[in-house]
């Protein structure tokens, strides 16, 4: 696959695809699959499907990037957490205290200073509010009203009015379906393939087009395309990524896109569904591939899904581990996409 943008090309290196699938193959086989049923992040097991389906919803309305000018993260409880892990955090502790929190009737009404002492920890530098708190808040109530207007206020209406498919043009699958909701309007689709990768093993929801399943695309996974050189770029975005300019939407859009048409393709070789690959992915982009001192310069195992990696397993056929000057990612922050 090959793409244009301006006088930039994009396109997927097959070769290195099936390159890297040989190594994570065999990585994917040791992997613990996440069911998404630890408390200290998600509802209890046990809970009602519905308010599982509407925690899960509207955390991933709001699961973009956490922090623009100081991080986010501070202790809950006596344990230290950091962007997404104390999103997730706070919101199991709020489900705890006030389940009907996460209704869409008191969603539709919630107010930005509501949000931001919901998102908001105390440290020894002060108060730190999660980035954005009206963005936030306005995708948080768009899609509460329109849950109430179209689905009776029901998450499970929603499910069930997908009839098990991911996109279809006859019926709308739920991918489709999500689209009406802002929080979820993103083309390369990242929150919604990340809310039918929780409903899923959730049990919640099944879908019958499995070739339509795609890798949930953040700056990780486009991070870890760029170093493996999954995609390749040649012309001005390869420079603004070398010199750290920020890219324009469309920019954004589009190596995206190939960032995920190169993952289907590794998902394809493997024999994974790429919801199954997003878990390796998800895991070596925050803890090992990460955007300052990977575990190939920093010599230091990371952890994670019930393995331990204490030397980076693609590094001998990773172009960037040859070299002192890395690329790090693309630079677009002022986005709720992802």
């Amino acid at each position: 696959m090959r793409l244009y943008v301006n006088d930039s090309v994009i396109e997927v290196n097959e070769a290195q695809c099936v390159r890297t699938a040989i190594i994570v193959k065999d990585i994917i086989k040791q992997l613990s699959i996440d069911e998404f049923i630890d408390p200290e992040y998600y509802p209890p097991k046990e809970a009602d499907p519905e308010l599982i389906a509407r925690y899960f919803i509207f955390m991933v309305a709001i699961d973009h990037r956490t922090s623009r000018y100081e991080p986010f993260e501070g202790v809950v409880d006596g344990k230290f957490y950091h962007g997404a892990d104390l999103l997730y955090r706070l919101g199991s502790k709020k489900l705890n205290e006030d389940p009907d929190f996460f209704s869409p009737q008191r969603m539709s009404k919630l107010s930005v200073s509501s949000l931001a002492n919901w998102l908001s920890i105390k440290t020894p530098r002060g108060i730190v509010t999660i980035w954005d708190p009206e963005v936030r808040t306005e995708l948080l109530r768009d899609l509460a009203l329109k849950l109430i207007k179209y689905y009776g206020g029901m998450v499970l209406n929603l499910l069930d009015a997908s009839k098990n498919t991911l996109k279809s043009p006859l019926t709308q699958g739920l991918i489709d379906r999500l689209k009406a909701f802002k929080a979820f309007s993103d083309p390369v689709e990242k929150k919604a393939y990340l809310f039918i990768k929780f409903i899923s093993r959730r049990g919640l929801f099944s879908y019958k087009d499995v070739e339509k399943s795609e890798v949930p695309v953040d700056n990780h996974l486009a991070r870890i395309a760029l170093r493996l050189e999954l995609i390749k770029i040649k012309g001005r975005l390869l420079e603004k990524i070398s010199r750290g300019i920020e890219f324009n939407h469309d920019e954004d859009i589009m190596l995206r896109y190939a960032v995920r048409r190169a993952y289907k393709l590794l998902s394809i070789i493997i024999g994974v569904d790429p919801l199954i690959l997003d878990d390796f992915l998800w895991f070596f982009g925050r803890k090992c591939c990460t955007k300052y001192r990977p575990i190939c310069e920093d010599n230091k195992a990371c952890r994670g899904l019930g393995v331990v990696l204490k030397k980076c397993p693609l590094i001998d056929i990773c172009p960037s581990s040859k070299t002192s000057k890395k690329l790090s990612e693309h630079v677009y922050v002022s986005t709720f996409y992802y």
